[in-house]
Order: C-alpha cells, then sequence, then structure tokens
C-alpha cells in the first residue's frame, strides 16, 4: 500500500468514527483504491493499516518485552531500547519520518494531548499499550523544533513491588545498607531517594516502604501510579493532567494537601519535582514524621541546591528553604548505575545545618566503601528517634 492510499484510509476511517473492525478498514481500503485490490492486497493493507492505527504499532514488540524501561525512536532508522542493561539500538525501522510522526500524533490523541506544528512537543500517560500490559509515559517532538525529526520518547511505567530482600539477592542493596535502612524505617526518620532518569528511585522507595509497621497507614501521591509496596494499608492518589480543552487538572500540590487531611502516618510524594516541595515539607514539619519522597539528583551534596530551585517556584526563598528542610528531612538515600548499567544503592547521607545555616549531606556510608564520617550522625539520630 502506497503511503497516500493509507492516508486516504485513515480519513476515511476517522470521518466515519466506526470501530475499527477488520471488515470496515478493508471497505475502505476496497473503497479508496477504487476497487482495484485484490484479496491477498487487502489482506496486506489490513496487516500494514493495524499496526499504523493501533497500540505502538512496530514499538509494541519492544513495550511487551518484561525488562523493557525506555523505548526511543530519534530517527526512522534509529529505534533504541533499555531492558536494564542500557540503551542498545534495535533492528526495527519506519518507514519514513511521516511514519513516526503520525504515530506520536495517535498516541499523543490517546492521551488526550494535541501535537501539530502549534504545539510540536507533548508529555503525556497512556494505559494499554504493549498488548494492554503497562502504562507509558509518553513524550514527542516533532520538527523544526527537532531538526533531525520527530523524537518519540516511551517509558513504560512498571509497578514497583520488589522488597528489600529482593534488592539485596539482586545486588542492587549491600547487607550492611539494609540494616541501615531498616533502623531508618524503624526510627520513623524522613529521608528522600535522590538519582538520575532511570536509576531505580521508584524501585528502592517502593521496597523501603514495604518494611513499614504494616498498623501504620502510608498515604501516597503520585504524578503516575507506580509505586506499589508490599503493605496492608496503603492509600494512593494520582495526579490527573489537564484534558485538551484545558481543564480537568489535578497537580501533586494538590494532593499533597488532600493527604493531611487524610489522617496519614507518612506521607510519601512519589517524585518531587515542583512546587509541591513547599507542601511536602510543611507537611513533615507538623508531626508526619516517617514520609519520604524522590528527587532527580547526580549526588546527596547537590539535593538541598536542586529543592532550593523547586521551592522557588513554590515561592519559598533560600533561608527559608533550608530551616524547613533540616526541620523535615533527616537522611538522603541516592541510587545511580553503575558502569555495566546495573541500578545500585550507593550513598546514604546525613543532612545537617552548617554554621551558615544551610543544610549540607554528610555521607555515612558509601557503596564499596562502608561507613563513612556521617555514620555516627545516622546512629545518634536512630537512637534519640528510638528513645523519645
Amino acid at each position: 500500500m502506497s503511503a497516500s492510499l493509507i492516508e486516504r484510509v485513515r480519513e476515511r476511517l476517522a470521518a466515519e468514527s466506526a470501530p475499527l473492525r477488520p471488515t470496515s478498514v478493508a471497505a475502505a481500503i476496497r473503497a479508496e483504491s477504487g476497487g482495484l485490490l485484490g484479496d491477498a492486497e487487502v489482506l496486506n493493507g489490513l496487516r500494514v493499516l493495524q499496526t499504523e492505527l493501533t497500540g505502538a504499532g512496530v514499538l509494541d514488540p519492544l513495550l511487551r518485552a518484561a525488562g523493557t524501561t525506555d523505548v526511543l525512536v530519534t530517527a526512522p532508522d534509529a529505534v533504541w531500547v533499555d531492558d536494564g542493561d542500557g540503551l542498545r539500538r534495535t533492528s526495527i525501522r519506519f518507514a519514513d519520518d511521516d511514519a513516526v510522526r503520525r504515530l506520536a500524533q495517535r498516541l499523543a490523541l490517546a492521551a488526550g494531548r494535541r501535537l501539530d506544528e502549534a504545539q510540536p512537543w507533548v508529555d503525556g500517560q497512556l494505559n494499554g499499550l504493549g498488548g494492554g500490559q503497562c502504562t507509558v509515559r509518553l513524550h514527542a517532538v516533532l520538527s523544526p523544533v527537532a531538526p533531525g525529526g520527530t523524537c518519540l520518547s516511551l517509558r513504560v511505567l512498571r509497578p514497583a513491588t520488589q522488597d528489600l530482600a529482593a534488592l539485596m539477592t539482586t545486588g542492587t542493596i549491600e547487607p550492611s545498607a539494609a540494616a541501615l535502612l531498616e533502623d531508618i524505617i524503624d526510627a520513623r526518620l524522613a529521608f528522600l531517594v535522590s538519582g538520575g532518569t532511570g536509576a531505580g528511585k521508584t524501585t528502592l522507595l517502593a521496597a523501603i516502604l514495604g518494611a513499614v509497621p504494616a498498623h501504620e497507614r502510608i498515604v501516597c501521591v503520585e504524578d503516575a501510579a507506580e509505586l506499589e509496596p508490599a503493605h496492608p494499608h496503603l492509600v494512593k492518589l494520582v495526579a490527573r493532567c489537564a484534558n485538551v480543552e484545558g481543564v480537568g487538572e489535578v497537580t501533586v500540590r494538590d494532593l499533597v494537601k488532600q493527604a493531611l487531611r487524610m489522617r496519614p502516618d507518612r506521607i510519601v510524594v512519589g517524585e518531587v519535582r515542583g512546587a509541591e516541595v513547599v507542601d511536602l515539607l510543611a507537611a513533615l514539619n507538623t508531626g508526619h514524621d516517617g514520609g519520604a519522597g524522590t528527587v532527580h539528583a547526580n549526588s546527596p551534596a547537590e539535593v538541598p541546591a536542586r529543592l532550593e530551585a523547586l521551592a522557588a517556584l513554590g515561592g519559598l526563598n533560600r533561608g527559608a528553604l533550608h530551616s524547613q528542610l533540616a526541620a523535615a528531612v533527616q537522611v538522603l538515600v541516592h541510587v545511580r548505575r553503575d558502569r555495566a548499567g546495573r541500578r545500585r544503592l550507593s550513598e546514604i547521607a546525613v543532612l545537617g545545618t552548617a554554621g551558615d545555616g544551610r543544610v549540607r549531606a554528610v555521607t555515612a556510608w558509601r557503596v564499596d566503601a562502608g561507613y563513612d564520617r556521617g555514620a555516627d550522625d545516622l546512629r545518634q539520630l536512630v537512637r534519640e528517634r528510638r528513645s523519645a
């Protein structure tokens, strides 16, 4: 089938607004071809259009694979996948950039978003891709913003269900670090899990939450539903983007405020990425010990500066942020990928206030090096909380 015929069939089906049944698609193919195609050609056209009109098309097999975390398209002949061992180029090809663009626009529409010349990029969330097996975070950019052609990024959001024992078995957590994490949980110290994109922050946070005592009530706020800790009293609140008409948005910040009214023992923000950091710190300073969240940062030492930038979005200045942070959060847990692409807990740090009033991270434990100078501070915090 030619590209022009595919496009005419697409337009006819869209105009008819009928369910995409094989009979209706075949009828549209015959009508747009003027009845010149034989049965074999129509059958081939059905296969092509199934790829064009449903799911993620040629990317579906990658999304179905159990270990896939990211699928990236940077050109029609450059499709990349990360299945846990870093990015690798696949053999999948698109016919041309128009094919990539059509897929990106269809996925954007499915996510309730607009993607065209007037709005050349999109963020959204899709359910039911990969044969209905996964939720996917969508990002796409069209040319000329992307001079090389349409760029499509699909992040597979799989429920984070592993516990600490499973992560120790895989080598993600060292036994000595696991012991510190258990002390942090038992003493109800508030903590943030930091790391880069895809480093395993959500997986580690879910494992830690799974070790929280069963009688405690956890209220978890997320931008996208990923946390699935093995805990019997978990309440989940998930943000919602505005629809194509620009209404209906429910932000993470809105939900953090609602969580305070739900009698939480621990408040968790799946990812702190904006002004909601102000409400989270306020919540942790109002008697909600043991709260947690994740934040993007290259190292624990950079977390205070990262939070400064986010707090500014919520109208909190540097001095106020450091004052709130010093009282609200005690521990940072950092994860990263090693050179082999494996996700590992690499550092545990204690937050303390320096002479200038600003918060600093002091390393208590580091992978391949063991306990560091902040270990005594962490043990002292644990003792004080347990005796309180």
